[in-house]
């Protein structure tokens, strides 16, 4: 390993939260920690701040009392820029401001020595671009750490255009020696996280838009049929919608406005209000004393279906087949046309596929789940020419399996599928273009946002052909660019034998 050693100083510009839990990631790892801030006081704050939080492990057994003192005595605030002459790594948490950072970095490095390690904890803004005025623009690299930095291990090890490598392992396995998880990145807008995560955001506030379903059904479905921990409506509320919006926008702007990465309007319109989310008292939900929570839309009970024959393969809801015996339902499978579900009432039931029911005589889509045993929650969507009967058998088969059923609207994709397939998508065109490996992007997805897979593990879990047929549909139906598969998604469709596009055998298949 070419890890910085224990006895070289870190130094942390800025002494905000985020500062301070940098500051501690390195202090409790065994280094000498110097906080600087234009505010000195500030500065000193901070320090106090970190030796207080450890004090407190200390008092709840979580550190020793002589690691904490030994730590206490290792922290301290830098009387100016020159205190930080023997600094080893600095780390920057300032402002995001492209001129104050780079001016920042002008004044550090004629300060520290020529092997010293500069990096910016920038989660929006280039490194190269504020790389580009450095005399040894090869040292100085990303490292993106999430808030709260102490608790949370995913840390982007980003390389600009001029980072030499050698310095990026370094700071990479500098990182690994503090009990962090890096991952590799290129410098493109977003790093990993940001970029890849905007359709979890960005596809449920479509929905919404489109008026397929309220904020408090999209979050259930998203979480207790998705296996997401959190809806994105509640995650953007704390989050704060200013904040959420203004990356958003960010990594909308750094793409050329690229439609895969548009804006909400109605996102725009709560930030124009004022409805931040918790810190302002209201967001997408009503926050305070005394607040109530909407309630997910949830469908009364229904009788299910006797007996269902399944046509085709179901692909990733393949297992409904063994849920439904083991719920009491007489299953017949035929392997001629489908894929769909077969009711009793002549009616289908149908995987999202990007499609709309109202193409069909009498449909219902279901959505799709991580794990269709374990979900709690199944979205239904359904047209004016779908049959109350049909709807019924449909609803009551989900909750013969123990589900809570939401029908939303003629959506097409619907709300787990369309958001799971642009994932992949971006992680497909992400990969093409060398911004991370499949493995790191997965990482990051996992420990910087907590999805239950890795875009690319859900990629291979659905079949290579999935996400891209889905969107290829769902481009159709809603052209303009932001549903168009990436050419990297359609390579690999292709290369595993995607069907293409073909619409009219699906519609054959489908209709019977």
């Amino acid at each position: 390993m070419t890890a910085i050693e224990r006895s070289g100083t870190v130094a942390v510009i800025g002494a905000g939260t985020m500062g301070q839990g940098i500051a501690q990631v390195a202090l409790l790892a065994g280094h000498r920690v110097l906080i600087h801030d234009i505010d000195h006081d500030l500065a000193a704050a901070g320090a106090a701040l970190v030796r207080e939080r450890v004090e407190r492990m200390a008092a709840k057994g979580r550190l020793d009392r002589a690691g904490a003192e030994d730590a206490i005595g290792r922290i301290a605030a830098a009387d100016g820029l020159a205190a930080l002459a023997d600094a080893a790594l600095v780390i920057e948490a300032v402002v995001e401001d492209v001129s104050v950072k780079r001016a920042l970095f002008a004044s550090v490095e004629a300060v520290v020595a020529q092997d010293a390690l500069l990096a910016t904890n920038t989660s929006s803004l280039s490194v190269t671009e504020l790389a580009a005025g450095l005399a040894h623009p090869g040292r100085f690299l990303g490292l993106h750490f999430f808030n709260p930095a102490p608790l949370l291990p995913l840390v982007e090890v980003v390389s600009g255009f001029a980072t030499d490598p050698a310095a990026a392992e370094r700071a990479y396995d500098t990182v690994l020696s503090w009990g962090k998880t890096p991952v590799r990145c290129a410098d493109t807008p977003g790093f990993i996280v940001n970029r890849i995560a905007r359709p979890f955001y960005a596809e449920a506030f479509a929905v919404y838009e489109e008026q397929g379903a309220d904020p408090a059904t999209i979050d259930a479905v998203l979480r207790e049929s998705g296996g997401f921990k959190m809806g994105p409506f509640q995650l953007t509320d704390l989050i704060g919608q200013d904040v959420n919006e203004a990356v958003t926008r960010s990594v909308w702007e750094s793409f050329f406005r690229s439609p895969k990465f548009t804006p909400s309007l109605a996102q725009r319109r709560l930030v124009q209000s004022g409805r931040l989310g918790r810190k302002s008292g209201q967001g997408w939900f009503p926050y305070g004393e005394g607040a109530e929570v909407p309630a997910p839309h949830t469908a009364g009970p229904e009788e299910a279906p006797d007996k269902v024959t399944i046509v085709g393969d179901l692909g990733p809801a393949a297992e409904l087949a063994e849920l439904l015996e083991e719920a009491g339902i007489a299953v017949t499978a035929t392997g001629q046309g489908g894929p769909y579900i077969q009711l009793p009432g002549e009616g289908q039931l149908v995987l999202a596929d990007g499609k709309t029911a109202v193409e069909f005589a009498d449909v219902v889509y279901f959505d799709l789940a991580l794990d269709y045993r374990g979900a709690t929650r199944i979205a239904l969507s359904a047209s004016e020419d779908t049959t109350e009967r049909t709807l019924a058998e449909a609803i009551g088969l989900f909750q013969r399996l123990g589900k809570q059923v939401s029908v939303i609207g003629d959506v097409p994709g619907m709300i787990v599928a369309r958001t799971v397939a642009m994932l992949i998508d971006l992680t497909a065109d992400a990969l093409a273009r060398g911004v991370a490996t499949a493995e790191d992007i997965d990482t990051a997805m996992r420990l910087g946002v907590n999805y239950p897979l890795g875009p690319a593990e859900w990629h291979d879990r659905l079949g290579r052909d999935w996400a891209y047929d889905l969107l290829h549909h769902l481009d159709e139906r809603c052209p303009g660019g932001r549903y168009a598969p990436s050419l990297a998604l359609f390579k690999l469709g292709y290369a595993e034998g995607a069907d293409g596009g073909d619409d009219e055998a699906d519609e054959a298949e489908e209709t019977g």
